[in-house]
């Protein structure tokens, strides 16, 4: 009789066993992000001409979301809102010298992760506040930086490398160190494809691909002409930042080819280290339990309107890429149309984590979308950007307003609150934004609900 009791015992175990939910195994998360990455930018959106091989088999073995926009088009307030999950007049960080609060960075995706097992990684442009303050606490390994950096640097060895092959060294080395029991998150933040600011080279690739695209010639944007720019009113035109920056990059065809060829050859470096990260996941196998994100901090203007740079609403400067690839889920290559925000992300991030949701971020987890279920979602939202000065002048003047399926509207101002300017489109049957409506009798009860909405949302979305 006590010889069969271990196996009575042994027996009994796994018989309650199978009536428990044994815990599902964390999945990796590798974020990427682009810096001014249009959304069309993009072999899978359907751009013939750039090369992006490995961005494109990422959108084929997973999702691409082919209406994803940014809240606010500048760098430092659309990472704080990609980091937190809220708009910026909630999270406050509204220009490049705003560090986040301790008890504000505790509630973003990174210290969620941390707090709940994960190990994290941070590579490249933080992108919010100041160096100093910079949350490097947050992390198990840390390679950012501050400010935009250069992408002329070096090696551990001095010699030459360019920053975006710097970064995917740090990325292989990162997921080298800590495959093993407990998950990962690794943020991948890329200068790439920002220009090098007060660099007459502007767009500073890697010399490696000096002959991609060498035989090309770019086709000019249709609206790349100053009659298109003399359509904003003297008050807007005023030493306008986007219009300095148009002459340094699209005012000759001969600058327009080079500066869009060295664009779409820092997005191919990206495309390079992309491959790199899913090759080095496959060769340790950590890719069937790996689940990667990728998007764009904000779009970017190539000559439109007789613009260069980002910050207004139009659609070149605030929509951006975005794919989800998760291996353990169907639906291969999917494309979803719905409207889905940068601020959506670190909900998303941690609804895949399986960490609960803050009640103060104000995106939406995609998962849901991703899964099949389209009922209840946004079909519109609200758009800010608020003024920068260089010393007394507006340089950039700020805007706010509503971005529907349909319609979109944006008003401008030079002062809070103060407006000189109005922009009514038809998103539907105006893509390219030539027909402002804004001023038409026949779209005056149109406009004016989008007035007050816009005024709702300044209210609500604090």
């Amino acid at each position: 009789m006590l010889k069969t009791l271990p196996f009575i015992l042994m027996l009994s175990s796994l018989i309650a066993s199978c009536g428990r939910n044994e815990p599902e195994t964390k999945p990796n998360i590798i974020f990427i992000l682009t810096d001014d990455h249009r959304a069309d930018a993009l072999g899978a959106a359907g751009n013939k001409i750039i090369k992006t091989p490995n961005l494109g088999k990422l959108a084929n073995d997973g999702i691409r979301f082919s209406n994803a926009f940014v809240t606010t088009s500048i760098c430092c307030v659309s990472r704080a809102g990609i980091f937190s999950g809220q708009y910026m007049r909630r999270h406050g960080i509204e220009d490049f010298n705003t560090s986040f609060l301790d008890e504000a960075w505790s509630e973003t995706y990174p210290a969620l992760l941390r707090a709940a097992g994960y190990k994290t990684g941070f590579i490249g442009k933080f992108g919010v506040g100041v160096e100093k303050d910079m949350p490097v606490q947050t992390f198990d390994y840390w390679k950012g930086f501050g400010g935009q950096g250069r992408y002329e640097t070096e090696d551990e060895n001095g010699n030459f490398i360019h920053l975006t092959e710097k970064m995917g060294n740090q990325a292989v080395e990162f997921i080298r160190s800590f495959a093993g029991d407990d998950p990962f998150c690794l943020s991948v933040s890329f200068k790439a494809p920002h220009c090098q600011d007060g660099d007459p080279r502007q767009f500073i690739f890697d010399p490696e691909y000096k002959d991609l695209l060498a035989s090309v010639e770019i086709p000019p944007e249709p609206t790349n002409e100053d009659s298109y720019y003399e359509i904003f009113p003297e008050e807007w035109r005023r030493d306008n930042e986007a219009r300095e920056r148009w002459k340094i990059r699209f005012s000759t065809p001969e600058k327009y080819q080079e500066m869009v060829k060295g664009y779409y050859r820092l997005i191919y470096g990206v495309d390079v280290v992309v491959g790199r990260i899913r090759a080095e996941l496959e060769s340790l196998g950590l890719s069937d339990n790996t689940v990667i994100i990728f998007t764009g901090d904000n779009g970017f203007y190539l000559g439109e309107h007789g613009l260069a740079g980002k910050w207004y609403g139009h659609e070149e400067s605030i929509r951006v890429p975005m794919m989800i690839y998760d291996p353990r889920k169907p639906g291969k290559g999917k494309v979803l149309p719905q409207m889905v925000l940068n601020i959506d992300i670190a909900p998303t991030i941690l609804e895949i984590a399986g960490i609960e949701i803050p009640h103060g971020m104000q995106g939406e987890s995609l998962v849901k979308l991703a899964s099949g279920v389209t009922a209840d979602w946004r079909t519109e939202f609200f758009y800010e950007h608020y003024i920068l000065k260089r010393q007394d002048i507006c340089i950039i003047p700020g805007s706010e307003g509503v971005v529907g399926e349909e319609y979109k509207y944006i008003r401008y101002m030079k002062e809070p609150g103060k407006y000189i300017y109005e922009e009514l489109y038809d998103r539907e049957n105006d893509s390219s934004e030539i027909n402002n409506l804004a001023a038409n009798p026949a779209f005056s009860d149109l406009k004016e609900s989008f007035v007050k909405k816009t005024d709702n949302y300044m209210q609500t979305l604090k």
